[in-house]
């Protein structure tokens, strides 16, 4: 990987609905501290992926697969100065708990029970799903995907934990986030957004922290990422995304989605919608160049 830049390519298939896919060579690149709706299924090629995942770093190499379950915070950076080079896959929890039904034993909601499983035979289906994406070959990609998720939950799965018994500082953790959902573009501060909820600002961030396993703001971060990129999915333009799930403008947008994502917004759209440039691996997708450069022509024009 010695020379390496930074590229990805973040996209969907038609025929593996509701299935995120990713390839990227990252170099510099660091994930902050965020979340996936979906299952994440990576299989490193070349170098070192770091990522803090309950409570430790993991480690994953060339032939291992770094798991995480929906909604599990976690990071991601270099292990190696070269970087890392991975493929993956992102399969709803839909999916997976049913492929989980119909080939294993496991009862209650299904999950990955080591975050990083040495396994370079389950790595490669990953690849080989991706491969037949590229060749259009819709059966050969949902066949392998399924036996890979299948073989993953035969070696590495188990039940998810239960929901810990609501306590006290779970409620008002829990009516914090609904209230930061529901003000997504106008957040309260942490002062009033306690006083509100009968409690003092560091009692509020010790529960919120200890049910989400992040603070309230960055728990939004996360969660605008979210709201935008289902925004970007129906066609909203990136700079209206932005200023709709309280960005200031579209280059905010584009610095918080690139260390969430892995790629900046309008890469991001392109592959959805299939406008210019879409289908393509660029090298300055994955740095946010391109976009960062478009988001202030936008807001200028505006």
């Amino acid at each position: 990987m010695a020379g390496s830049v930074e590229r990805a390519r973040h996209w969907r298939y038609a025929e593996l609905p509701g299935v995120d896919l990713l390839r990227a060579t990252y170099v510099e690149k660091r994930f902050v501290r965020h979340t996936h709706e979906s299952f994440v299924i990576a299989a490193i090629a070349d170098g070192v992926e770091v990522f803090h995942h309950g409570g430790a770093d993991q480690y994953a190499g060339p032939g291992t697969l770094a798991l995480v379950n929906p909604d599990t915070p976690h990071t991601g950076r270099a292990g190696v100065p070269e970087g890392w080079r991975y493929g993956a896959v992102y399969p709803p929890a839909d999916l997976v708990a049913e492929i989980a039904a119909e080939t294993t034993t496991i009862r209650g909601t299904p999950g990955f029970v080591s975050p990083v499983l040495d396994d370079p035979y389950a790595a490669g289906l990953v690849h080989q799903v991706l491969r037949a994406v590229d060749e259009g070959n819709a059966l050969a990609a949902d066949t392998l995907l399924r036996v890979a998720v299948t073989r993953l939950l035969r070696l590495n799965g188990g039940p998810l934990p239960q929901r810990p018994v609501r306590t006290a500082g779970t409620s008002v953790a829990a009516r914090a986030r609904a209230v930061l959902a529901e003000r997504m573009a106008d957040p309260p501060t942490l002062e009033r957004l306690a006083a509100d909820l009968g409690t003092s600002p560091f009692a509020l961030l010790r529960a919120f922290r200890a049910t989400y396993g992040m603070p309230p703001h960055a728990w939004l971060t996360d969660a605008r990422v979210r709201r935008a990129r289902s925004l970007l999915d129906v066609g909203t333009a990136p700079v209206d995304a932005a200023v709709a799930v309280g960005f200031t403008d579209q280059p905010h947008l584009n610095r918080h989605f690139s260390r969430i994502v892995g790629v900046p917004p309008g890469a991001y759209q392109r592959e959805r919608v299939g406008g210019p440039g879409g289908g393509r691996e660029r090298a300055e997708d994955a740095q946010g160049g391109t976009d960062g450069a478009r988001g202030r022509k936008n807001v200028q024009d505006r």
